[in-house]
């Protein structure tokens, strides 16, 4: 079986060490072994929870959701309605964040032509346009 250390486990998730131990310390990363000397010793389980742990994180699920949904998780089949309840409420959390992050990136594409029209004409010594011609303008790139 493939063990890890700590600082193997940090550059592999590239987060520091402190986070490691806060994720033990706060019960979401658990039964990690100790070597005599107080090492930490991490393995595929601990790994394949960090990913989980990551991915969650990225789609905002916050350190008490983590924890509620690990306990959820170690009595699975009780809980299975809890589970399906959490992860579809942060379904909807990332669709809406997907949502406004689309606005977002048509807006920027907007303001990128705008700006890059205005270079344009500058360059030529023609007049710059108007904003309001791009404010309702869709981009493809």
């Amino acid at each position: 079986m493939k063990t890890y250390t700590i600082k193997e486990i940090s550059n592999l998730f590239q987060l520091p060490t402190s986070t490691l131990r806060y994720y033990e310390e706060v019960g979401i990363l658990t039964d990690i072994a100790r070597t005599d000397s107080g090492q930490r010793i991490y393995e595929e389980k601990h790994v394949n929870r960090l990913k989980t742990i990551c991915c969650f994180k990225q789609t905002g699920m916050t350190i008490s959701q983590l924890q509620i949904f690990f306990s959820y998780e170690e009595k699975e089949q009780e809980c299975i309605d809890d589970i399906l309840s959490l992860l579809t409420q942060q379904k909807e959390n990332v669709e809406t964040q997907l949502a406004q992050m689309q606005k977002a990136y048509e807006h920027v594409k907007r303001k990128l032509h705008y700006y890059g029209d205005i270079k344009q004409a500058l360059d030529a010594g023609h007049p710059v346009p108007a904003w309001d011609t791009y404010r309702n303008r869709t981009y493809t790139t």
